[in-house]
């Protein structure tokens, strides 16, 4: 079973952006700190889920399971329904790759059981503060 951990972090709402994903296959892991435009929290958490399974495709012959911070991204993924049109758009490439794996599921957890996709997220933001 492959285990994906994603986060999304903005310095601002809307800002600087970033998304954390970090990807276990048993003992081997493969960490992303992934730079985004300008855009609110809840963006940078559907950017970062794209990532995830974007990162997961080489593995879409394995079980995924996806665990998520956010509540948003839970239900969306859950119900294949994003509730605030703002988001909506993020719907059809998120089925779209969710279809591409035998077998996926997404389970919310606190924050604190995120830490690397968070880390990763923050050091995606910081990485563009220094360059500015």
């Amino acid at each position: 079973m492959i285990e994906l951990f994603i986060d999304g972090a903005s310095a601002g709402n809307p800002g600087l952006s970033g998304a954390g994903v970090f990807v276990k296959n048993g003992k081997d892991s493969l960490q992303y700190s992934i730079e985004l435009n300008e855009m609110t929290n809840h963006e940078a958490e559907y950017e970062a889920l794209l990532m995830g399974l974007e990162k997961c495709l080489p593995f879409k012959d394995h079980i995924i399971s996806c665990k998520t911070d956010s509540q948003a991204v839970f239900a969306a993924v859950e119900k294949r329904y994003i509730k605030n049109q703002k988001y909506a758009h993020y719907l059809p490439k998120i089925i779209l790759l969710l279809d591409q794996f035998d077998l996926f599921f997404i389970k919310w957890i606190p924050s604190k059981e995120n830490a690397v996709a968070d880390k990763l997220a923050r050091q995606a933001i910081y990485s563009q503060k220094k360059k500015s």
